[in-house]
C-alpha cells in the first residue's frame, strides 16, 4: 500500500525498524526540549502530514521502552487519526512516573501502525441474540 506523505520534519520519513515490525517510530520535531512533569501531558509535533486511504486509520501507540524505563505513554492509547485528517501527526504523551521526562529533538516518542476498519451500519431490532456470556462483564469470565 502505497501512503502519500509531506515530510516537514528534520529527519528521515519513518521506517519499519525490523522486517515484522508493526509500526513505524516516529520522532519528535521540536524547537526546544520539553519537560514532562509528573502527570503533565503535552501534545508533541512530528512535522509529519499524511494521506491515510479510505477504510485505513492510523493507530498511534506507546513505545515500550519509554513506557517501561520511563512511564511516558500515550494518553489516549490508541490515539487514532481518522482516514479524512489532513493536519499535522501530534502525539499526546503523558508521564505516568514520579520523575520529570526531557523530550529532546529527534527522540522516537511513539509508534504509528496502519489497521483496517470497517463502517457500519445500524439495524434496530428488539431482542439481541443469545449467548453464553450474556450480559456478564467486568471480569464476568474470571481469571483462570
Amino acid at each position: 500500500m502505497k501512503v502519500k506523505i509531506v515530510n516537514k520534519s528534520s529527519f528521515d520519513l519513518p521506517e519499519y525498524q525490523t522486517i515484522a515490525s508493526s509500526g513505524l517510530d516516529l520522532r519528535a520535531n521540536i524547537d526546544e526540549d520539553i519537560i514532562i512533569k509528573p502527570l503533565e501531558r503535552v501534545l508533541v509535533p512530528t512535522g509529519l502530514f499524511i494521506s491515510i486511504p479510505v477504510g485505513y486509520e492510523v493507530q498511534i501507540r506507546p513505545r515500550s521502552g519509554l513506557a517501561f524505563k520511563h512511564g511516558i505513554t500515550v494518553l489516549n492509547s490508541p490515539g487514532t487519526i481518522d482516514a479524512d485528517y489532513r493536519g499535522e501527526i501530534k502525539v499526546i504523551l503523558v508521564n505516568l512516573s514520579d520523575k520529570e521526562f526531557t523530550i529532546v529533538q529527534g527522540e522516537r516518542i511513539c509508534q504509528m501502525v496502519f489497521a483496517k476498519v470497517e463502517q457500519i451500519e445500524w439495524k434496530i431490532v428488539s431482542n439481541l441474540d443469545d449467548t453464553d456470556r450474556g450480559e456478564g462483564g467486568f471480569g464476568h469470565t474470571g481469571t483462570k
